[in-house]
């Protein structure tokens, strides 16, 4: 995991805590619009209000920038799915599942704009990740899907293209959402969009997960 270079040598105050999250945001705002090659220290920097010396005090390289932001929003994207509980009830679990990723869409569009474009480009600065824990807690999600079939409570289906369906609906709101309030237009592109995609996309994934007949 990227540990800010203060963070190595002594405890951290507070004041070098608060500079580490102005950094951090600042720096979402630049590899969101512009990606990581497009990028650079002097941008953060001017984004942040900071001079270059003092940003790499906190930060040695750019890189160590954008691991850390993306190691932070790989963890919090991955919250919704660890909550997915076997023991509960299917319906009540996707539902939930769902609303809880457009939530995350809503709340951090430049997070999912900043992962979007490290996939574009291969995932060269998270690879270890996506093949390690995310791959972890999917295929354990998707043994519970499995055995929600296996007791007959939803219809079979492919666990693991399920789960990349509602991400890809649900964060098509955070990465498309310049796109989504000018295809709505003016009176439909409020915050009550969310709420809406909420009720499609609950209709139109449990529909498909009924079980025919029963």
């Amino acid at each position: 995991m990227a540990v800010a270079r203060a963070a190595k040598t002594q405890r951290r105050t507070r004041i070098q805590e608060e500079k580490e999250e102005r950094i951090l945001d600042g720096a979402l705002e630049v590899f969101s619009a512009s990606g990581f090659r497009g990028t650079t220290i002097d941008q953060i920097a001017e984004a942040t209000g900071m001079s270059k010396p003092n940003l790499l005090y906190y930060f040695r390289t750019k890189e160590a920038i954008y691991r850390r932001l993306l190691e932070r929003m790989l963890f919090t994207w991955l919250e919704p799915l660890k909550a997915f509980d076997a023991e509960g009830d299917p319906q009540a679990e996707i539902r939930s599942y769902i609303r809880r990723k457009l939530e995350m869409s809503r709340d951090y569009p430049r997070e999912s704009r900043l992962f979007a474009n490290e996939m574009l480009q291969g995932a060269p600065h998270i690879g270890d990740e996506l093949n390690g824990p995310l791959k972890q807690l999917v295929d354990e999600k998707a043994d519970v899907i499995r055995a929600w079939i296996k007791a007959g409570k939803i219809a079979r289906c492919d666990p693991y293209h399920l789960i990349f369906a509602i991400w890809s609906t649900t964060q098509h709101y955070a990465d498309f959402d310049v796109q989504v309030r000018a295809v709505l237009g003016e009176s439909r592109a409020g915050e009550g969009r969310f709420e809406d995609a909420a009720r499609f996309l609950e209709q139109m994934f449990m529909r498909g997960l009924e079980i025919k007949g029963a």
